[in-house]
């Protein structure tokens, strides 16, 4: 795909091939704030391409969403020691969720590249944030004003919003999908998941602009409804549990789910372990 869709006023989406990745530009008068990064360095580097061919200037600042590979393997591009040296902000769980889960899986894949074929990751080396955030942060770029806002435990741990007050505009990551199924990946909180959604539908004002991990911009009403799907396979995971079902029972106890039921295979593993007390935060379905 590689194409910019313009959404506000110093505001452009970029949507990159393979996995239809949104990545986002904000303009200040100080510099250009990126977000996300890509799956691996060549990705980051047409990316960085891009910008400067489209923008005349490189990254000063670059925010991760969430630690997953697609969004974080082409910070080594834009970090310390790069041509564009930029500040990399993310949420604070980002470097132990490396250590957890990315790191094992260059590992593997590094050992049997057939596990992932298509992949490009020999020269990824992990780069986490070089400042990360903690608790809701502003970052003033020139003339704008951007909100980072680190969330509880939903897609990830390490799930992070960047928000445009003035513009009303929306950048979640991989909180909400269009162009596919919402992902339990690594590290996923299924059953805390929609309330942590809900409570950011509750902030969103009708005409906001969402940007989602990956696909077009949608507004509140897409991801109130997107909520509502995930609320539907919390409360069924949390009702197969509490009825003694196996996991593979569990997805067979009900005739459609708000999404294909090949992509609940992890949501199911994840869900009975936070409700037999094997994660190390509460679990919620309510």
């Amino acid at each position: 795909m590689n194409d910019w869709f313009p959404i506000a006023t110093g505001v452009q989406q970029f949507r990159s091939a393979p996995f239809d990745l949104s990545v986002v530009v904000v303009e200040g008068s100080d510099g250009l704030l990126l977000v996300d990064t890509g799956a691996d360095p060549d990705e980051a580097a047409t990316l960085l391409g891009a910008v400067r061919s489209r923008f005349g200037r490189v990254p000063r600042w670059v925010v991760n969403t969430h630690a997953h590979f697609d969004h974080t393997f082409g910070n080594q591009v834009f970090g310390p020691g790069s041509e564009t040296d930029a500040a990399i902000h993310g949420h604070a769980g980002i470097a132990r969720h490396f250590e957890e889960y990315e790191r094992p899986r260059l590992a593997a894949w590094r050992d049997d590249p057939s596990r992932e074929p298509g992949r490009r990751w020999h020269d990824v080396r992990l780069t986490p944030p070089t400042h990360p955030v903690e608790r809701a942060t502003r970052l003033d770029l020139g003339g704008r004003i951007v909100e980072l806002r680190p969330l509880p435990p939903a897609h990830t741990d390490t799930d992070l919003v960047v928000f445009l007050p003035a513009e009303r505009v929306w950048i979640v990551g991989d909180l909400v999908e269009e162009s596919g199924p919402p992902m339990y990946g690594s590290g996923s909180f299924p059953l805390a998941w929609p309330a942590v959604l809900e409570e950011l539908v509750g902030e969103m004002q009708s005409d906001d602009l969402v940007v989602p991990g990956h696909g077009r911009v949608v507004d509140r009403e897409f991801v109130r409804r997107q909520a509502e799907d995930l609320r539907v396979i919390a409360a069924r995971l949390a009702e197969a549990h509490a009825a003694g079902l196996a996991p593979v029972a569990a997805l067979a106890a009900y005739d459609h789910w708000p999404v294909p039921v090949a992509g609940l295979a992890d949501a199911v593993e994840r869900a009975y372990a936070a409700l037999d007390g094997l994660e190390d935060r509460p679990a919620e379905a309510g």
